[in-house]
């Protein structure tokens, strides 16, 4: 990557690399502890990266050996009640910034992911993990049980093995996490950047506009009963229908030649 790096802070990195957007944790001696300060930095960060519209993919990954052991319990010691609610609704903002922005977002996962840093591996749209990194919401075991975390992961896994999780605490591996939903793909350690940065050119090539409207399309029907969610979807597609890079990506298809998007709501825009 040969590129802009900035940073938000010292616990959030952003680098800018063409049309790709690098979110990193960096709190490594901290196990990339997602505290208050850092919650508000991250949310930050992904709206910065969200309003540039020459950004197409976003990748969030961590520095050091854990991708992130949830909240930073030193934090949560004697806090008063509207302390707890100010981290937890932190937390909540953050999560849902993931989906809000237009553009997809890929976890790339190098180590262990637990409680709120499982629920931010889940809530990302897309996630490559090593296959050295594992996967927990243990918070019972504290005396602490994952409720926030379980409202993202539970709406990519199966019920039993999300209330195994919750009510034992047990981890599960990356090779069970792909076979659970939870991440699209497990390589080696070494292949982890290659794989992730080959699924966001994937993404890439098509049109950021159209890769926009589908990504918050998803995230409304998902959980409308079905006949509201048709009714939604005919909505999204007609809409979608009128974009100038539908009129031109179905003509390229026809022409069989490569597409050049324009990234306009309207056919007349072009």
């Amino acid at each position: 990557m040969g590129t802009m790096m900035t940073e938000l802070s010292a616990s959030v990195l952003i680098e800018l690399d063409g049309v790709f957007a690098y979110l990193t944790l960096n709190r490594p001696q901290k196990r990339n502890a997602l505290s208050l300060q850092m919650l508000k930095e991250l949310t930050a960060a992904l709206r910065a990266v969200g309003a540039n519209p020459q950004v197409q993919v976003v990748i969030l990954k961590a520095n050091g050996s854990v991708f992130s052991a949830g909240h930073d319990l030193s934090e949560m010691l004697d806090c008063t009640p509207p302390a707890y609610r100010t981290l937890f609704a932190a937390c909540t903002e953050t999560m849902e910034t993931i989906q809000k922005i237009n553009q997809p977002v890929i976890a790339q996962v190098q180590g262990p992911a637990t409680a709120a840093g499982c629920q931010l591996v889940a809530s990302c749209d897309l996630a490559v993990a090593a296959d050295s990194a594992w996967f927990a919401t243990p918070g019972v075991k504290i005396g602490l049980f994952c409720s926030t975390p379980m409202v993202a992961v539970s709406r990519n896994i199966g019920r039993k093995k999300m209330m195994e999780m919750l009510l034992t605490g047990d981890s599960v591996s990356a090779t069970e996490a792909l076979a659970l939903g939870l991440v699209n793909k497990v390589v080696g350690p070494e292949q982890l950047e290659a794989a992730t940065r080959d699924l966001a050119r994937k993404i890439a090539v098509s049109s950021a506009y159209i890769v926009s409207i589908g990504k918050q399309a998803f995230y409304k029907q998902i959980e409308l009963p079905q006949h509201e969610a048709y009714e939604y979807a005919e909505k999204v597609m007609a809409r979608n229908a009128e974009a100038a890079d539908a009129h031109e990506g179905i003509s390229a298809f026809l022409q069989k030649r490569a597409a050049n998007w324009k990234g306009k709501p309207k056919q007349q825009d072009a």
